[in-house]
């Protein structure tokens, strides 16, 4: 049996928010575990699903770290129960995992350390920063996997507000890697810009000039409604004209188009393929002939 949640689960909670797929427009998203340390992100992409989710709360998306004497016995309750399977606990899916590594007690630090008292489960960071310099001075650290968000220059430079370029996050990444920590890239959201297919191999290229990535997850642009309502810069809209059970998404055709070109390259050029989809429907997965019954996408094993 799988743990759904520790106590009130707001910390440890299973992400639950899109159902097991039945009908071709289902969106296909594992039901992994978040660790929701903290709230928010430093960033200001325009698209952010987090202006929504947190539109509630009275800081919205600003960054807001929780108590982690809480955060502490909540893990430690959770590692204490051994009749269920090892797991990855995502601390991206609510803030950026490395928003406060400048901070007097970095995360970075302080989770690891919990982590490394045992061997079954990991932690997982997700992240746009290049505030790497904590984790690279933390050793052994072989619970902890780190995914990289990177986009096309273009698109990053048009969309992500504040978030380091894209090169400074690939040199990051190759940082981590050379350290010893497994390296995940998410290429996501892609956007149908003029000339994305050159631009997106391009991408690729900087990539693995650099290093090779232990897994590739690839995602096209979606906004659920409440993102929509929240994101100012709203030029981003006119790219969306389907609707699925996670928002609206690129029309499928283009999607598929940018997937296969993706795909394609990464096998052809770089005999590379680990690699999957991110909220992405049934039906596209099946048009790839891709098996989503068996992913392998950024967070999960």
């Amino acid at each position: 049996m799988q743990i759904q949640k520790i106590s009130d689960g707001s910390i440890i909670k299973r992400f639950d928010k899109t159902p097991i797929p039945i009908k071709t427009t289902d969106v296909v998203c594992p039901h992994f575990l978040e660790l929701k340390w903290a709230t928010g992100c430093p960033f200001d992409c325009s698209w952010c699903y987090l202006k929504g989710t947190l539109r509630f709360l009275p800081q919205k998306a600003k960054p807001r770290v929780k108590d982690y004497e809480k955060i502490e016995s909540h893990l430690k309750a959770f590692f204490s129960i051994t009749a269920h399977p090892a797991e990855i606990l995502n601390t991206g899916e609510l803030a950026d995992s490395l928003m406060s590594e400048n901070s007097g007690k970095p995360f970075s630090k302080f989770i690891i350390s919990l982590f490394k008292t045992q061997s079954k489960h990991k932690v997982l960071f997700l992240t746009k920063s290049t505030n790497v310099k904590n984790l690279l001075e933390m050793y052994p650290h072989k619970q902890v996997i780190v995914s990289f968000t990177l986009n096309a220059k273009k698109v990053a430079e048009k969309w992500e507000n504040g978030a380091p370029n894209t090169q400074e996050r690939i040199e990051a990444a190759k940082k981590i890697q050379e350290a010893g920590y497994e390296t995940r890239i998410r290429i996501d959201p892609i956007i149908p810009v003029p000339n994305w297919d050159k631009i997106y191999r391009e991408l690729i290229d900087r990539i693995f000039e650099k290093f090779r990535p232990e897994r590739i997850t690839i995602g096209s642009l979606r906004g659920l409604q409440s993102t929509i309502n929240g994101s100012k810069d709203k030029s981003w809209l006119k790219y969306l004209s389907e609707t699925s059970n996670w928002g609206k998404k690129v029309e499928f055709k283009l999607r598929y188009d940018m997937y296969i070109m993706l795909v394609d390259y990464l096998h052809e050029r770089y005999h590379y393929d680990k690699i999957a989809l991110c909220k992405e429907t049934k039906a596209m997965w099946q048009k790839l002939g891709m098996d989503y019954k068996k992913i392998k996408c950024n967070c999960i094993w």
